[in-house]
């Protein structure tokens, strides 16, 4: 269950949510993209209500399995997305290829995706989310699994994206990550816990990485001592 958050994201800017399994980080991206059921209270995505026709076409979602079809080609998995999404279809080759060019799959772009590696399956469902240039990025752990040098190259995309505009939230559980990021969020248990730089994170609990500074912050609720009976 989430309590009562609120947060901006600023535009262009890669934000990250940072939290260990369980602390909410899942529920509260399919809450901004309008995919989770029972959600209550009042939930704005760029001053639309979250989930609502007009930003189908302005946020993109990246799930965390990679949501594309392995018998088919990167390029034809973009088509077949392009026409789901209502793309015109004389626009539809331009964008498949705009959206292959931007994750660095042109030299891929006829394999078939069962064949690609790990990370470049990934980078086909991002491309998939790139398709209609939204202005917002949501992506629940993208880099889960993937080797530290995979991770390292998606992460210089996501930057490449924001440099040109795009705003990205980026869900995360491992804390050295964090650096990655312009802002972070940092949720437990459903309860944001704090949302600032990560610098800014670091002084003002004192410590040298974020993974400290969230044990930090997490210390007052395991160290609050029990009331006398």
């Amino acid at each position: 269950m989430l309590d009562g958050l609120s947060f901006e994201v600023a535009p262009g800017t890669v934000t990250g949510l940072l939290g260990p399994s369980g602390s909410g980080k899942s529920t509260l991206i399919r809450a901004l993209v309008g995919t989770q059921a029972k959600v209550t209270g009042t939930l704005e995505v760029l001053g639309t209500p979250a989930g609502s026709a007009p930003l189908r076409s302005r946020v993109g979602y990246v799930t965390q399995a990679p949501s594309v079809y392995a018998d088919l080609s990167a390029r034809q998995n973009l088509g077949y997305y392009a026409a789901i999404l209502g793309i015109p279809r004389a626009r539809r080759p331009a964008a498949v290829t705009r959206a292959l060019t931007d994750v660095d799959l042109t030299s891929h772009a006829d394999d078939l995706t069962g064949n690609l590696s790990g990370g470049q399956r990934s980078r086909v469902s991002l491309a998939v989310a790139l398709l209609d240039s939204p202005e917002l990025l949501v992506l629940d752990e993208p880099t889960v699994g993937l080797d530290p040098v995979l991770r390292r190259d998606l992460w210089n995309l996501f930057h490449r994206l924001a440099a040109r505009g795009t705003t990205l939230l980026i869900s995360s559980h491992v804390m050295d990550e964090a650096d990655r990021c312009a802002h972070l969020l940092l949720l437990r248990e459903g309860t944001l816990l704090a949302a600032d730089t990560p610098q800014t994170l670091r002084e003002r609990t004192g410590t040298a990485t974020i993974e400290d500074a969230f044990l930090e912050l997490v210390r007052p609720a395991r160290t609050q001592p029990t009331a006398p009976s």
